[in-house]
């Protein structure tokens, strides 16, 4: 017995599958052309190839809370990500050099404002992608995360780590939130 007019259980036509696995199986085949370090004819059949085996034999289970995604604000966050990348790399380089072996760190406590798993991985892509930053742990039930940062070396220091991880959390929020999420974010829903 089916459930649905089309003869599939649920409700989907066939081709619907397929339509979805597309943008993983040019992933993959990207990622396969990269790897190999050529643009050739067969490096791209055997991409498309690979994905699809790939695509097949381990499917992605289905999305259970999808997030929204705002292009412009995914741009802006991936020019903040290059930027960010380039400030913290100097910082990270001032504290090696002046400090050396001396240089601090912290670990932050800072409220979360999503419960969305998806929301949290880019999250801590993003923030971990900056030098002399790291996630440490995301508590959910408790509605907070930690971080690392290097260094603060004072009280005020740290509160500018911690008010640049939320910062970060805001514009992952802004690209990728709910609007509960980001109406929480623009609260400050749990800051000091």
């Amino acid at each position: 017995m089916s459930d649905s007019p089309n003869g599939r259980p649920n409700g989907r036509p066939a081709r619907a599958g397929w339509r979805d696995r597309l943008p993983r199986i040019g992933w993959l085949t990207l990622v396969w052309v990269l790897l190999w370090g050529t643009f050739t004819v067969q490096t791209v059949v055997g991409g498309v190839l690979v994905a699809l085996v790939v695509t097949l034999l381990f499917p992605m289970p289905p999305a259970t809370d999808p997030i929204p995604v705002r292009p412009l604000r995914v741009l802006g966050l991936v020019v903040f990500l290059a930027y960010d990348l380039v400030a913290s790399t100097l910082g990270v380089s001032w504290q090696i050099l002046r400090y050396g072996p001396r240089a601090r760190g912290t670990i932050l406590e800072v409220p979360l404002y999503s419960s969305s798993d998806r929301v949290a991985t880019v999250l801590a892509s993003a923030v971990t992608l900056s030098p002399g930053t790291a996630v440490l742990h995301f508590a959910p039930d408790q509605g907070v995360w930690y971080a690392y940062s290097l260094g603060p070396r004072d009280e005020a220091g740290v509160e500018r780590a911690r008010r640049q991880a939320l910062d970060m959390q805001r514009r992952v929020l802004a690209a990728f939130g709910t609007p509960e999420e980001q109406a929480r974010a623009a609260a400050g829903e749990g800051e000091r």
